[in-house]
């Protein structure tokens, strides 16, 4: 058997896209996966609970209709069916990748791989040769040594996807985006939800005034910050405030959503240089092996399905083209929650720390003649730029609201070609529509 030109190992959003860049150019590749086509993304992550927000955003937009003059009567949320659509649309996707992958000419293997050395590669007792290796193993849900965490009630994000009924109360620990995607999506469909965070404010990578403001939007949801959780009992769990005191909750499911961890086991031993958030790569994604590359969450760099396909690229590029790089200051981040929130680039307070003299300016998503019409002086929302004073480059730009989500590409496009504040004035964006409070907000700079 001939070696293959590439073996990747995961068919996540970083591994079946980088299998897929390699076969479009005509290269040998071999794809290998122990579970399902697209990986967590896919199956058990961004695609599954964007389709239960989506059903849940439905049911909140019906309640909500009549005063849009559209009066829907009595509207209920049926659990099972919204579980049949996630379903549907995760099968759909996972067939569209099987259907690449053959267009493409990629090999696909289904198994589980374990590296021999940076060459070689066996599924069971099958060995695969190979010039160039992509380990895109991912990443999975961290569970922490709390007492009780074995307990029926609890469970981890890909766990409670499979959930059969609507929890009465629902305990969330841990306000980062994992966490305040469930809880929103609980909460409109009627659970009675409490976030437990360690840190003082929920969503820590987000703008402060947009955390704040986030909280105080999603009015069904109870956060707790600054509180520590001690014990999970049968019926709820323990935890210290912010004072100190130790407090009981009642719940009868517990969501675990503090944070992933990258899968290097086996990793360790083919040599690599892996440290306590994952496998060490340079701005190529090379490895310190030679023709081995890291991608996605097992790298630990940037645990987004965005930024793993981008890597893939980076990876594939510097194999068999023109190299190209890394650079994170410019992937976007985007919270699917009612409201949406979503960021590019830094914060004020980052800009401020890397030494930047900063000037920023703010503007209420209702000022916008879209975003007005469509939902309601009453609706929160806000978009934010930051840019340096000296050079007027614009350095982040921030935004909560509906259809943030969709909004945000532009302004990594604009982050990452260095435009100037004057620069977004002259761009000409279409009327009405709520992407031109960017560039209001930079005529307010």
């Amino acid at each position: 058997m001939s070696i293959y030109d590439l073996i990747v190992i995961g068919a996540g959003p970083g591994g079946y896209v980088a299998a897929e860049r390699a076969g479009a150019l005509g290269k040998r590749v071999l794809l290998i996966e122990k579970a399902e086509m697209g990986g967590v993304c896919t199956n058990w992550g961004c695609i599954p609970t964007k389709s239960l927000l989506n059903s849940a955003k439905h049911l909140v937009h019906a309640q909500e209709s009549s005063k849009y003059g559209v009066h829907c009567g009595d509207v209920t949320f049926e659990l099972s069916e919204a579980m049949a659509w996630k379903d549907e649309v995760v099968q759909t996707l996972r067939s569209g990748i099987t259907f690449l992958m053959k267009k493409h000419n990629v090999e696909v293997v289904a198994g589980e791989a374990v590296c021999i050395d940076r060459n070689h590669v066996a599924v069971g007792e099958t060995v695969y040769e190979c010039t160039n290796l992509i380990i895109a193993t991912g990443s999975s849900p961290f569970v922490p040594p709390i007492p009780g965490v074995e307990n029926e009630l609890v469970m981890t994000s890909k766990q409670i996807l499979s959930i059969d009924r609507i929890p009465r109360k629902l305990a969330v620990i841990g306000g980062g985006v994992i966490g305040m995607e469930f809880g929103s999506l609980f909460s409109s469909i009627g659970s009675e939800v409490t976030v437990i965070e360690m840190m003082p404010e929920i969503l820590p990578m987000m703008d402060g005034e947009f955390a704040k403001l986030m909280r105080r939007e999603m009015k069904k949801i109870t956060c707790k910050t600054s509180c520590r959780v001690e014990e999970i009992l049968p019926d709820g769990l323990v935890y210290t405030d912010k004072k100190g005191k130790r407090q009981q909750l009642e719940a009868d499911a517990v969501l675990l959503s503090v944070g992933r961890r990258p899968n290097t086991g086996g990793l360790k031993e083919l040599g690599l240089d892996i440290d306590r958030t994952g496998v060490v790569v340079d701005q190529y994604m090379r490895t310190n092996l030679p023709g081995v590359y890291a991608i996605g969450d097992v790298n630990g760099r940037s645990l987004l399905a965005h930024s793993a396909s981008r890597m893939a690229d980076v990876a594939i590029s510097h194999m068999f083209g023109t190299p190209q790089q890394m650079r994170y200051h410019a992937i976007p981040w985007a919270i699917y929650t009612l409201p949406e929130a979503a960021g590019c680039g830094m914060t004020e307070e980052d800009a401020k720390k890397n030494g930047h003299r900063v000037i920023s300016a703010s503007a209420q998503m209702r000022s916008n003649g879209r975003f007005l019409a469509e939902h309601g002086k009453r609706a929160g929302g806000l978009c934010k730029v930051v840019a340096d004073a000296d050079s007027r480059v614009i350095l982040g730009i921030h935004l909560l609201g509906a259809v943030s989500s969709e909004m945000i590409h532009s302004a990594s496009v604009i982050i990452e070609s260095e435009l100037r504040i004057q620069d977004v004035q002259e761009i000409v964006f279409p009327h009405p529509s709520v992407s031109e409070i960017i560039k209001d907000v930079c005529f307010e700079l």
